[in-house]
């Protein structure tokens, strides 16, 4: 268990550094350039997202289980997951109007992720996993809220359009396949 904690303030603890350290950053930027700092980001990133997965892995052979999800759950689970992959696209495309109403799909996107996978998921390891992750992504929300960074003027249809496409197909993808290979486990058992 002490890997995934291990791999959680690793690859949060980067991932927050705006919010929490922002001086800090700005002056690694402004002492060293920004592509040293993408470079370090880069780099802690992997190395967290290694550790975590791996740590989760371990902690599953020695887990305790706390609670048991009804079936029904597992189906909601995976319709939830659609509107993660779509959001997870948007995210990364010129504003949409789905990027402009939801303003850091990204972040509602992991949202969404955790809580689906707290309810099918009784664990304690996956309880720390994805608990963590969500209580991180409410932080950062309301972070980036205070900050009122100002919303698309003009949106692209085309964006909405390959963000649902695209969201789609890497659900089918993610969910008949990726997921085993990504976690050994099958999101439909």
């Amino acid at each position: 268990m002490w890997f995934l904690v291990a791999g959680l303030f690793v690859f949060l603890g980067i991932h927050s550094t705006r919010m929490l350290a922002p001086a800090w950053r700005e002056s690694f930027i402004e002492a060293r350039g920004e592509a040293p700092w993408k470079g370090m980001y880069t780099i802690t990133s992997i190395a967290g997202m290694a550790l975590l997965v791996w740590g989760y892995g371990q902690a599953r052979f020695d887990n305790v289980f706390l609670y048991a999800s009804p079936v029904w759950l597992s189906h909601l689970q995976l319709l939830l997951m659609v509107p993660v992959m779509i959001l997870l696209v948007a995210s990364n495309l010129p504003a949409g109007r789905i990027k402009k109403a939801v303003k850091n799909p990204m972040l509602i996107a992991i949202k969404i992720w955790a809580i689906g996978h707290i309810l099918v998921n009784g664990d304690l390891a996956s309880l720390l996993l994805f608990g963590t992750f969500l209580i991180w992504a409410v932080f950062l929300v309301i972070n980036t809220n205070r900050r009122n960074e100002p919303r698309p003027e003009t949106v692209s249809v085309r964006s909405d359009v390959i963000s649902v496409v695209a969201g789609v197909i890497a659900w089918v993808v993610f969910i008949f396949w990726l997921h085993e290979v990504i976690t050994g486990v099958p999101a439909i058992a």
